[in-house]
């Protein structure tokens, strides 16, 4: 059985490069559309006068659909083409334009 060191060397080097030994994460350079998250991907979303938490519940080629957590518990689905752009904020993908820190939805708090 034969191994190959030619990945482990590179690794190593970007190790070796980096200071104190720590990898420092490369900003995306493009921006992210819809399509790359994958199934089960949560994300923040606008509706008409909040925002709301989403969950990506299904891809396909004409549309991508998400399930939208609505204040009272209940969920529903809405359809968004595959090409939408997405913003981040941090980690969390945002599915619309303006500040959503601010207008967060608040959820029953029966939940």
């Amino acid at each position: 059985m034969s191994t190959s060191t030619e990945g482990l060397s590179e690794s190593a080097e970007a190790f070796a490069s980096a200071p104190d030994g720590l990898s420092v994460s490369q900003p995306a350079t493009q921006p992210r559309n819809l399509d790359a998250l994958p199934v089960g991907a949560r994300l923040i979303l606008r509706c008409r006068k909040d925002w709301r938490e989403a969950i990506v519940a299904a891809r396909s080629l004409e549309h991508i659909t998400l399930l939208v957590c609505a204040p009272r518990g209940s969920t529903y689905r809405v359809k968004r083409p595959p090409d939408t752009p997405l913003c981040e904020h941090g980690p969390i993908p945002v599915l619309g334009e303006g500040s959503w820190r601010a207008g967060l939805v608040r959820y029953d708090v029966r939940w």
